[in-house]
């Protein structure tokens, strides 16, 4: 299993599979050929990266990296699916005459920004973890006494630890400036930014309701930061980075909990959506928002039960819940927008998330269904779900949605 940097990656949104992964292709593809001799591009976008790219601004993300080199022709091709994975890309590069043919590569976003296909995948590269269930992981901490987060570091090497600060530092800023904006966000829906509304009406409430309220603030803030091409960190995707930030950011904000504490936190939510990353997939066009916002409700929900003195079997049991009771969510954004519902979803999942926690406390964590169990039903369950209900907006909301 590969390093937990690769769940928690620093971009801007507003996809981390849409946005991220097409511009890191389209890096890598200009690596390839010699500039100088480019007189043309052309990329053909397939599946659900076509279906919903424009609202994902894929075609600006592949653009602004490729045309300061040479004009950039984007084919839309969303009826047809690539074998390999929906978010196909066919990069071609023309020479001076514009017909020979420089370079023609195919590569797949596969979520999270990560890229692949069928001669590498970057899924595959540098294991850093032996173990990649959490029951051999859960095994392990048992029998030597270390916690999760003890076992990443031990994994990862203490250089890890100042890259989670920073994920952290990054993370905080984006709620803070989404607490700060106001107005109407990019895109044709005419949605204004309720964040700040919702910080705001909380301090007029009192013990839960307060509670619960700042909670939504604050994921709001980052979903809305992301959907406006913010600076955020990928919790496992852009789609879904609101949820664990919220947690962590209301800890540290209404029960002074430390950043180092909270660190730590992050290594135990990055290890269990790395598991879920290698043994299943946290792409929306893959498995559904199951896979996005269901992943990063059990991240959420293992760092908050962590934090409040949970065991590793009440961790375990909080992230189970999280991602159990996110099983067969759709991805149907409403004119391929990050918007309706993604949003609101960041909200009601990082409540959710505190939620798990509070209920696994509640327990000894003995429980009959396992995280990796539930794991293995979510990717048999978004194989199982039709393509337009994967990140499409051809099935669910997006297709009953007037605007």
């Amino acid at each position: 299993m590969e390093s937990i940097r690769q769940i928690f990656r620093i971009g801007h949104g507003p996809s981390s599979s849409h946005t991220m992964g097409p511009m890191r292709a389209a890096t890598l593809f200009l690596k390839r050929i010699s500039y100088d001799k480019v007189s043309r591009f052309e990329v053909t976008l397939y599946g659900s990266l076509a279906a919903t790219g424009k609202g994902h601004l894929t075609d600006a993300a592949i653009i602004d990296t490729l045309q300061p080199m040479a004009p950039v022709e984007i084919i839309w091709e969303p009826k047809v699916f690539l074998p390999f994975h929906p978010n196909g890309m066919r990069f071609v590069a023309y020479g001076e005459d514009g017909m020979t043919v420089l370079d023609d590569w195919t590569v797949y976003s596969i979520g999270g920004g990560t890229l692949a296909n069928e001669e590498f995948n970057e899924q595959h590269t540098q294991q850093v973890y032996e173990l990649s269930t959490i029951a051999d992981i859960f095994n392990w901490c048992d029998k030597t006494g270390h916690s999760y987060w003890e076992y990443v570091g031990m994994c990862e090497g203490p250089e890890i630890w100042e890259y989670l600060m920073e994920v952290w530092d990054v993370m905080q800023k984006a709620v803070k400036r989404g607490l700060n904006a106001e107005g109407v966000m990019p895109g044709n829906l005419g949605l204004r930014r309720k964040a700040l509304n919702y910080y705001v009406r909380s301090a007029g409430m009192v013990g839960s309701l307060k509670s619960r309220g700042l909670i939504y603030s604050y994921a709001l803030a980052v979903a809305e930061e992301n959907a406006c091409g913010g600076k955020i960190v990928t919790a496992p995707t852009c789609g879904s980075c609101g949820v664990l930030p919220a947690v962590l950011y209301h800890l540290k904000a209404s029960h002074s909990v430390p950043d180092d504490r909270i660190v730590r936190a992050l290594a135990t939510a990055g290890l269990f959506g790395n598991v879920v990353r290698t043994n299943a997939s946290v792409s929306g066009a893959e498995v559904g928002c199951q896979g996005e916002v269901g992943v990063a409700c059990a991240m959420a929900a293992a760092a908050a039960c962590q934090l409040f003195g949970g065991t590793a079997s009440q961790i375990e049991y909080a992230a189970e819940m999280g991602l159990e009771h996110h099983l067969g969510l759709t991805c149907d954004p409403v004119c391929g927008l990050v918007q309706i519902p993604c949003i609101e979803r960041n909200a009601f999942a990082a409540a959710r998330a505190f939620d798990a926690n509070s209920y696994a406390t509640f327990t000894d964590g003995r429980h009959r269904v396992s995280f990796d169990h539930v794991v293995e039903v979510m990717k048999r369950t978004g194989h199982d779900l039709p393509s337009l209900y994967k990140e499409t907006s051809e099935g669910g909301l997006a297709a009953n949605f007037e605007d």
